[in-house]
């Protein structure tokens, strides 16, 4: 049986920063009182024109290029994200199409704040059982689209960005070793978007009562919250067969940092060994578990032969961990740059377009 090995990582931001200094002008709030909240200090919000996709395809291309894989050679495709561009097509579709994947499938996953677990485990499990060779598991969102501005509850909370990774199958030990994936749909309502799908439909009415912004009962997400980050961490780390001694590094879902310290508190384990960045990006959802793991190579911290767990906890309600072990991107031949499939995939995608234009004109006159 294969191991799934963890052989390439990209993240996206965007350039705009908004920081609490900028919301004091918003609504009735000022820095001192969010960072005592929240630990947040500024986050990055999407402009025009980008979308969850985009950051999802710049993510995409950066841990390919990590993990020096064409696109051509990926078999899966998974988009986790609660941001879709789209109710459907899916967003992964979207992405496999711009960077040129053409042998992938795709799809969305939606869990939430916990959905890149999701994801990569789904991957991992799919490698380990020989039936692919090579995933892109991704992680996006555009949460400022769906944020109330005028509620300083949940405004001062959330940010956009992306973060991705490549899994490949490989005889060598190591990479994902076990997971755990919880939900409680009794709780719901503490976490959600209600107006848009089938329950409550697009209207007027819906537009004009705000039921298409994001809405949380914030304590009762708190206390869900700094129960379970505990529980999963240990849950996985026994399945892996670890203890939480032989961990370097635990990757938390970056969502506030009073429920961080918890974790760290419910572990027995100082603050130092948890990865944190939520000061500069708030809370992005799905995606700031990989852009945490990302900053966190790129500074030296996550190192090869590294133990370390990623664990997080989201609406659905939904909570899981991951236990893995830090190797870095697999031998390879060559230099390939996964950006030229991206041009590629463009003209592909065009010649498509004419074809199933050509076809649509031939099939009306033959009918």
């Amino acid at each position: 049986m294969p191991y799934a090995h963890i052989t390439g990582w990209g993240m996206a931001v965007p350039e705009k920063i908004l920081t609490n200094d900028d919301l004091s002008k918003m609504v009735e709030t000022n820095d001192q009182w969010i960072r005592e909240r929240t630990g947040i200090r500024e986050r990055r919000i999407a402009k025009d024109g980008e979308t969850t996709s985009s950051l999802g395809v710049e993510a995409a291309l950066k841990a390919l290029t990590v993990a020096n894989l064409r696109p051509t050679d990926l078999d899966l495709i998974i988009c986790s994200t609660s941001t879709p561009d789209y109710i459907f097509p899916a967003t992964a579709c979207l992405i496999q199409d711009q960077i040129g994947a053409t042998k992938a499938g795709a799809f969305d996953l939606l869990a939430a704040c916990s959905g890149f677990i999701y994801a990569t485990n789904m991957a991992a499990q799919a490698i380990r059982s020989g039936s692919i060779k090579n995933a892109l598991v991704i992680g996006a969102e555009t949460l400022s689209r769906f944020v109330n501005w005028k509620d300083r509850n949940t405004c001062i909370l959330f940010g956009d960005g992306a973060g991705a990774f490549v899994l490949q199958a490989s005889e060598k030990p190591g990479g994902v070793h076990s997971a755990v994936m919880h939900s409680d749909g009794s709780g719901g309502d503490l976490l959600a978007i209600p107006g848009g799908g089938s329950a409550i439909p697009a209207s007027e009415a819906t537009v004009h009562a705000g039921r298409h912004y994001i809405e949380m009962d914030g304590k009762e997400v708190f206390r869900f919250a700094t129960r379970v980050m505990t529980q999963a961490t240990l849950e996985a780390l026994d399945a892996a067969g670890m203890t939480i001694e032989d961990v370097h590094w635990i990757v938390p879902h970056q969502a506030n940092i009073r429920i961080i310290e918890a974790a760290a508190r419910g572990l027995k384990q100082p603050m130092d060994k948890f990865i944190v960045n939520l000061d500069r990006y708030g809370n992005t959802s799905t995606a700031s578990i990989p852009i945490a793991v990302v900053e966190a190579v790129e500074k030296g911290q996550l190192k090869s032969g590294d133990k370390f767990v990623m664990v997080g906890f989201g609406a659905g309600l939904t909570w899981g961990a991951l236990a893995a072990e830090w190797t870095g991107p697999l031998p390879s031949k060559g230099q390939v740059r996964p950006s030229q499939y991206r041009a590629l995939g463009r003209i592909r995608s065009f010649v498509r377009r004419v074809i199933r234009f050509i076809e649509g004109i031939i099939f009306r006159r033959e009918l």
